[in-house]
């Protein structure tokens, strides 16, 4: 017990990473429950020291902008973003096949684009306005090690700079990653797939757009794809490609401009330097994979804790996301006794269904797509391009996938006033 004491609170968070799970921070740390009930007490538990800066997922859908705006976040997030109305896709050969124009949702959503922000930098937006509300507390360089829980309560056991702190509340939500201490200490399964692929996502200042990229472009080549996206108007650069996990990965690093080169036409200056500049390099492994519940007892999970699934596409981001938009109502209606705790098995074996039946899936297609060598499914993606270059209807249905991913019955304000 640090100092002596326990904290009491009425929601609980255990964080891995609060730049990836930012509005779990925002709901299950009690920003919809604070609304609601103001005299509620609220804490992060943080294993990091501060943000992580690594590159991550970084391309936020209408669905999300949506919930992001509900929360008044847009306007700072809009002035640090970039904003983008075009998916464009090319071959290997540097080819346009086709786009995806978000245009076609107006009238549909406030919010017709796509934002790319750095979940850095969301994570600081956040954190600002978080820190505005009375009692909530973010406790850093604090790792979950146990729970504890009863019918009544639920407490959260971290090890600390100065020692155990003990943090008793109602519910706890686990948003803390796919490494998830908070699953781990649940007892709960992850079952799933690993991809024989190691994604390298690199952050780089180059002028794509002078090569003919999009803000948003995704390059369709077995040997050589790549997703390549504008993170901000200082020409900073998100370029993540593929290599086979067999190589060695002390290399990583020496070998980026030899992938580079597949994706670059200009990658030195006339005295031969570099015409690039490597800001960062994360390499990762990618996988499918849920929990085999999304809820025990009085903790829930939500976010990577929860699914996780291949970056093509963003979905991944975008179903965590929507998952503390799916969590925020039903919590704070239980808290207030307009609900039973039913509500939240709803939410768990509703987010579970949502992400093996649409997540998942489409973000698997997405990273077929990327790699494929059958000529008869190539055959059909070239149809597919064909359809999105000259039907409107159908690259709207494909620009408004993401609202799939949505939980609306379990977002709706109306479970907390009735």
């Amino acid at each position: 017990v640090l100092e002596g004491h326990a904290y009491d609170v009425d929601a609980l968070t255990a964080f891995m990473d609060p730049a990836t799970g930012v509005p779990r921070l925002v709901s299950g740390s009690g920003n919809d429950v604070r609304v609601w009930n103001p005299a509620a007490g609220s804490a992060v538990i943080e294993a990091e020291a501060g943000i992580v800066f690594s590159p991550r997922a970084l391309v936020y859908h209408p669905p999300t902008l949506e919930a992001l705006g509900q929360l008044g976040l847009m306007e700072d997030l809009t002035a640090a973003g970039v904003l983008k109305q075009q998916l464009l896709f090319k071959d290997g050969q540097g080819r346009d096949l086709a786009q995806i124009d978000y245009r076609h949702l107006e009238g549909r959503t406030p919010y017709p684009y796509n934002l790319h922000l750095g979940q850095d930098v969301l994570a600081g937006i956040v954190l600002q306005h978080l820190e505005r509300l009375p009692g909530t507390q973010v406790l850093w360089n604090h790792r979950l090690t146990a729970i504890e829980q009863d019918a009544d309560s639920i407490t959260a056991i971290a090890a600390g700079p100065a020692g155990e702190v003990r943090l008793a509340g109602r519910w706890l939500v686990g948003a803390d990653g796919a490494s998830s201490g908070t699953r781990q200490a649940l007892g709960l399964g992850f079952e799933g797939k690993t991809w024989p692929d190691r994604f390298v996502a690199t952050n780089v200042v180059y002028d794509f757009e002078a090569d003919g990229y999009a803000r948003a472009t995704f390059v369709i080549d077995a040997d050589h794809w790549a997703i390549i996206v504008k993170i901000n108007e200082d020409n900073l650069w998100r370029c993540t490609y593929g290599e086979s996990a067999d190589l060695p990965p002390e290399g990583i690093r020496d070998r980026v401009p030899e992938n580079y080169a597949h994706f670059m036409r200009r990658m030195t200056r006339a005295d031969g330097s570099p015409n690039y500049e490597i800001r960062a390099v994360s390499p990762y492994r990618v996988h499918e994979r849920a929990a085999d519940s999304f809820r025990a007892g009085r903790a829930l999970l939500a976010g990577d804790a929860a699914h996780i699934c291949n970056p093509c596409g963003g979905f991944g981001l975008t179903s965590g996301l929507l998952d503390a938009v799916a969590l925020g109502h039903p919590l704070a209606a239980v808290f207030l006794g307009r609900q039973d705790e039913g509500i939240l098995d709803r939410y768990a074996e509703e987010r579970k269904r949502i992400f093996l039946e649409k997540t998942s899936p489409a973000a698997s297609d997405n990273l077929r797509r990327f790699r494929e060598r059958d000529p008869a499914k190539k055959a059909e993606d070239m149809a597919r391009f064909r359809r999105l270059r000259e039907e409107p209807e159908f690259n709207a249905t494909v620009g408004s996938y993401s609202f799939n991913l949505a939980s609306p019955e379990l977002a709706d304000p109306k479970l907390v006033t009735g």
